[in-house]
């Protein structure tokens, strides 16, 4: 992908002109990519207005001109917008004079760097501000990118615009502060977003999520089970009442797989009720409850009052201390399925958190059902994926992870897909994301290991010969399908044991 200081230095009309895109800073060269390597017009052109030396990198019309039109999009815009706000600002007394109409510079250069985020795929919108510029970075499946920098001085103008939107106090620069609002994207898609803004030591810095309502019900064969697991996971939910529990860092996509599974559910026969904080997404035929914690709702008292509604499915967001997690396993021993997630590694982690919360082991092991723990990772372009080498670490543990499953000796290989980087995909090689899980079923043999005591090593050793996959063995299954790559894998699911 090319950097956004690279783009900002060759004007759109130029690059189009001479059909080229700059690629790369290096010091005092530019690395650009160019159909024609003998225009000696376009070489000279390009040094006398970077003022930079020039290296070439070949490449297709074609490709060049899909460059173009995704890299140069809006940005020759936005930069437009920016340069507008600037004058709106008074730098003597730091007041701010623009107006909130939609097509003043400000809300405009906002609605654009919004636009291009969902065409971008973005799930989140980073508004960073540094020393002497404000940094605006995309995350695309999971991964941060750089798409653009604007001068510093029009940060707080930007932030003032987006704390009206989402009705927050402008005047206050001093403490973090949090809200939303709504938004009709290209292509008349409604988002959900919300913001967050946090003082830094060179001004505040906002992050705005972006929830797409378009995109908000999946179902479980869609998040990317492996059959077996599939057919494990869903006799877990056909168990009248009990507790399940979802695990996996920030991101992992915990919310999904418990809004994918209460969905799975006879939703007419049962009254489901969930506590969430905040409600992301709105369901039929789901009674969602928000967490206020200043109307005295949390999640302990509004799983509390909860019971007395006469629920047959009850979903938490979040189990966080030690009183949400004692009545969650009271609700689920009382005739209720419950199903809430939870902060930990992996799915045997899951166990030791609940008694580190206080919950006794025979509760733990009588209530418990199962445990799934997820990460995800990155899907492969399919418009661009291709085999090539890998590392040999990667081809040790894709061939230790995969040995005996379906050949018994141990698969060498040499090449993998990847993508290599297209229009489709933002040139990243990959497009979308899929969940790797670990599914631990509460067995006779963890439930009395449990009580008597024991480690994490022996139980997820007990949890592995009760038929459990573990999570980077799940991931490189993907890999030998050609879903994803090993390195995908390793980064989000290794571990040194």
């Amino acid at each position: 992908m090319p950097q956004p200081e690279a783009l900002q230095l060759i004007p759109e009309a130029m690059a189009r002109k001479y059909t080229i895109i700059p690629l790369e800073i290096n010091g005092n060269a530019l690395r650009v990519a160019m159909a024609d390597a003998t225009d000696i017009f376009a070489w000279e052109a390009l040094e006398a207005h970077t003022q930079m030396r020039i290296e070439l990198e070949l490449a297709s019309a074609q490709e060049i001109q899909e460059a173009i039109d995704f890299n140069y999009q809006s940005y020759d815009e936005i930069e437009k917008q920016v340069s507008s706000i600037a004058l709106s600002i008074n730098p003597a007394e730091q007041e701010i004079e623009f107006d909130t109409v939609s097509n003043a510079p400000v809300a405009r250069a906002i609605s654009l760097i919004i636009d291009e985020a969902v065409k971008a795929r973005a799930s989140d919108i980073h508004l960073q501000p540094e020393e002497d510029k404000l940094r605006v970075r995309y995350r695309i499946d999971g991964v941060l990118h750089d798409m653009l920098s604007m001068p510093l001085t029009t940060a707080i103008t930007l932030i003032s615009r987006i704390k009206i939107l989402a009705n927050m106090n402008i005047a206050d620069h001093h403490r973090p502060q949090d809200g939303q609002f709504s938004v009709e994207a290209q292509g008349n898609r409604s988002l959900d977003i919300r913001v967050a803004i946090m003082p830094t030591v060179h001004g505040e810095m906002a992050t705005l999520r972006l929830l797409d309502k378009s995109r908000a019900v999946m179902t479980l064969t869609e998040l990317g089970f492996l059959t077996e697991s599939m057919i494990l996971y869903e006799k877990m939910l056909r168990v009248p009442h009990g507790m399940i529990l979802i695990s996996g860092p920030t991101g992992a996509g915990k919310s999904t797989t418990l809004y994918a599974s209460v969905n799975s559910l006879d939703l007419i026969g049962r009254n489901v009720i969930t506590v969430e904080d905040p409600v992301e997404y709105r369901f039929e035929r789901i009674n969602q409850v928000q967490v206020n914690p200043r109307a005295g709702l949390t999640f302990a008292s509004g799983l509390r009052s909860i019971l007395r509604l006469d629920p047959d499915v009850i979903l938490v967001g979040e189990i966080r201390d030690a009183e949400t997690a004692q009545i969650a396993i009271q609700a689920a021993l009382t005739g209720h399925l419950v199903l809430s997630s939870i902060h930990a590694n992996d799915a045997v982690s899951v166990a030791f958190r609940l008694l580190d919360l206080g919950v006794e082991p025979f509760l733990v092991s009588t209530a418990l059902i199962g445990v799934v723990a997820q990460r995800m990772v990155r899907r492969i372009c399919p418009d661009c994926a291709q085999p090539s080498d890998v590392p040999v670490i990667e081809e040790m543990i894709y061939s230790q992870e995969t040995s005996g499953i379906d050949y018994p000796i141990i698969e060498e290989r040499r090449q993998f897909l990847n993508g290599s980087g297209c229009k489709s995909c933002a040139n990243t090689g990959y497009l979308g994301r899929i969940g790797i899980f670990e599914i631990l079923r509460m067995s006779d043999e963890i439930g009395t290991m449990l009580l008597t005591g024991t480690t994490p090593a022996r139980l997820r050793a007990q949890a592995i010969k009760d038929g459990m996959t573990p999570l980077i063995r799940d991931g490189m299954l993907k890999v030998k399908t050609g879903i994803t790559t090993p390195s995908e894998v390793i980064r989000n699911a290794y571990t040194a044991d």
